[in-house]
């Protein structure tokens, strides 16, 4: 997960979270396509809401991706005025290596999680769509004995791997009707923004367990980006 190129400083700072002093990290990954929309906005959107030194280390890549691929124009956009930075983003092609080390696999769509199925089995049960994480997430944040469960840890590796057991004991149970984040690519900035909202919204929950932020933060807005 630390393929930072030559010349992205800030990409290998965000990709590289400072590690507690034991050296554990907890490890994200986001998957899209071409890792220049979807998982470059949900990559650097959840930095941004888990701060700066995290233990939780967030990444992402594409199954299609050109390596050393600037992010989108319109991504980049978006993420300016979500208060995220672009800044020194390259795209990275995906690897069965990044899923062997990855913690948790957040994908755009249901498709691509099958793609990363197919290509790592080992990987099925840390694997979900980004929208349905949110929802799973959200189911444990509103039952205070899983809450607690997950809020407990005072040590965010260790509550990063509770919330990921929370959220895949409630497979099957929490209804996920669309978990698929449309793709934008070529499309208006328009299309963009709603895949942006939709995976910030997405994100709210997941974010408020990893940070232990017992008063969660305010959603997402639908307003302009």
């Amino acid at each position: 997960m630390n393929g930072a190129r030559p010349g992205t400083k800030y990409s290998a700072a965000m990709r590289q979270a400072r590690p507690l002093e034991d050296g554990r990290r907890f490890r994200i990954l986001f998957v899209c396509t071409g890792n220049i929309c979807r998982s470059p906005i949900a990559e650097r959107f959840l930095c941004r809401a888990l701060g700066p030194g995290s233990a939780v280390v967030v990444g992402s890549a594409g199954t299609q991706a050109v390596e050393g691929a600037p992010m989108s124009p319109h991504s980049v956009r978006v993420l300016t005025r979500m208060g995220a930075d672009a800044e020194g983003f390259a795209a990275r092609p995906l690897t069965t290596r990044m899923l062997v080390e990855a913690d948790l696999v957040l994908t755009a769509t249901g498709t691509h999680r099958a793609q990363v199925v197919s290509r790592y089995p080992q990987a099925s049960r840390r694997v979900f769509t980004i929208v349905e994480f949110g929802l799973l997430s959200e189911a444990v944040i509103s039952r205070a004995s899983s809450a607690s469960a997950v809020f407990r840890h005072r040590d965010p590796v260790r509550r990063a791997h509770a919330l990921v057991e929370e959220a895949r004991g409630r497979r099957g149970l929490v209804q996920v009707e669309d978990p698929d984040v449309p793709d934008p690519f070529r499309r208006s900035a328009w299309a963009y923004r709603r895949a942006a909202r939709r995976i910030a919204g997405a994100l709210w929950a997941p974010a408020t367990l990893l940070t232990g932020t017992v008063t969660p933060p305010p959603r997402p807005m639908a307003g302009r980006w």
